[in-house]
């Protein structure tokens, strides 16, 4: 474990993705939540890591009325792309919000795209051919949704891909390998007969297999979970080289954006890894060096190294950390 450059401001549950141009990779941090974990406290910002520099500078904040949180993002060519999130009202309300945005690492600028047909946050997202993202399931103002959303960045259109076929969860996490998408665990929603629905962690993973021909068309199977409990808010990634999709982090209790649990007690991060091959459908558990984080919406891959940027560490408090790992 080796840490980086501290962001310039702790910052947690902010979406994360890496860009590269040419020979230069760009690390972008767009809006979450800072170290009061309250409604005034989500953020707009955007914070750009050049690794050639290794200096953290702040550009633009994302375009829209209002920081929010539970945002996506990833890149596709030279440009980084975020979605949704939600905000926060004074009263507790949350709004799913549908802005979509490109953002270019060297120029700063940000430029609106076509908003989500279905406005997400806390969604997985993934890119697959250098075109095409997909919004895989996540939270929409008053519950889950098990759609697949795909955009295609060429023509600036969405369309639906295949449904999840299991429970519609938030906070899970994911990544792709190829044409291999693999996604695990969030929470899902329970009803009960005498009481008022709650929130449960959900522990199902499935591996969906793109078609080829019509990208539209996941063919969606069910896998083995992990080892041990569900968790929420992972950091993951595809990890191409290892034909795996890397999980670190997060926690086995979920919560709301404060980082204490549905269930009133504190959630306290998880310190290991969980890797599965997309080939050979094992999983196996890393052991990591340092200290354990939760509350991530992305894990990025930079100069061999695997990024965690930000996030909440034991106690719930808001990082400004940047630690890299290398699995072996």
């Amino acid at each position: 474990m080796v840490e980086l450059a501290s962001l310039p401001m702790p910052v947690s549950n902010n979406a994360v993705t890496v860009v590269t141009v040419g020979q230069r990779q760009f690390v972008v941090s767009f809006m979450g939540i800072g170290s009061g974990k309250t409604f005034r406290d989500t953020l707009s910002d955007t914070t750009v890591l050049d690794t050639t520099s290794g200096q953290w500078r702040v550009a633009a904040p994302v375009p829209g009325s209002a920081g929010r949180l539970a945002s996506v993002a990833v890149s596709t060519g030279e440009l980084a792309y975020v979605f949704g999130g939600y905000t926060v009202a004074e009263d507790g309300a949350e709004v799913s919000t549908p802005w979509t945005h490109s953002f270019d690492p060297v120029s700063g600028v940000f430029r609106d795209r076509a908003p989500m047909p279905v406005p997400v946050d806390d969604a997985v997202a993934v890119s697959y051919e250098q075109r095409y993202i997909y919004l895989i399931s996540g939270w929409h103002d008053i519950g889950n949704v098990n759609l697949v959303q795909r955009y295609d960045t060429q023509t600036d259109t969405w369309v639906q891909a295949t449904p999840i076929p299991g429970k519609a969860v938030f906070g899970h996490a994911g990544g792709i390998v190829g044409n291999r998408i693999v996604y695990c665990d969030g929470v899902a929603i329970r009803s009960h007969a005498d009481k008022r629905r709650d929130y449960a962690a959900n522990d199902e993973c499935f591996i969906g297999i793109i078609d080829e021909n019509d990208s539209r068309q996941i063919d969606w199977r069910t896998i083995d979970g992990h080892p041990g409990a569900a968790r929420y808010r992972m950091a993951a990634a595809g990890v191409v080289e290892r034909q795996s999709v890397m999980f670190v982090g997060g926690t086995d209790n979920p919560y709301n954006y404060n980082g204490i649990g549905y269930d009133g007690r504190p959630s306290e991060p998880v310190d290991d890894a969980l890797v599965f091959n997309v080939n050979s459908l094992e999983w196996t558990t890393l052991s990591t060096v340092g200290t354990a984080t939760m509350d991530h919406r992305g894990l990025v891959a930079s100069d061999g190294g695997w990024l965690t940027v930000g996030g909440m560490l034991s106690g719930q408090i808001v990082t400004d950390r940047v630690v890299q790992y290398t699995f072996r």
